[in-house]
């Protein structure tokens, strides 16, 4: 069983940053891939990037390529989206998930998911 936490989200104006963390606790969290995702009210859940295990291989949509970057710290179980350059269009609630791939995709299983900590970008 992995639980996960995440915090940092907040208002922040176009333009603005914000880091995300997401603290894992239990057996093995280390070893999943672990993805962000976003959910803006009367949409889907999107994918936003994700990381490998080791921290050394990430991928993110299109719609964030450029402007947010993941990282991991796995000695403190811990992982990060940072965001920067942020739009309005933004706006979600981010969730961290434990998962089979970083890349995202079809087949991708996310087997344990945070509370989810929610972000908002004023224009």
């Amino acid at each position: 069983q992995v639980q996960l936490v995440e915090s940092g989200g907040g208002l922040v104006q176009a333009g603005g940053s914000l880091r995300l963390s997401c603290v894992a606790s239990g057996r093995a969290a280390s070893a999943y891939a672990m993805d962000w995702f976003r959910q803006a009210p009367g949409k889907e859940r999107e994918f936003v990037g994700g990381i490998n295990w080791s921290g050394r291989d990430t991928s993110y949509a299109d719609s964030v390529k450029g402007r947010f970057t993941i990282s991991r710290e796995n000695a403190k179980n811990t992982v990060y989206l940072q965001m920067n350059s942020l739009k309005p269009e933004d706006t979600a609630l981010y969730y961290c998930a434990a998962c089979t791939y970083y890349t995202g995709g079809t087949y991708n299983q996310c087997f344990y998911w945070g509370q989810g900590t929610q972000v908002t970008v004023s224009s």
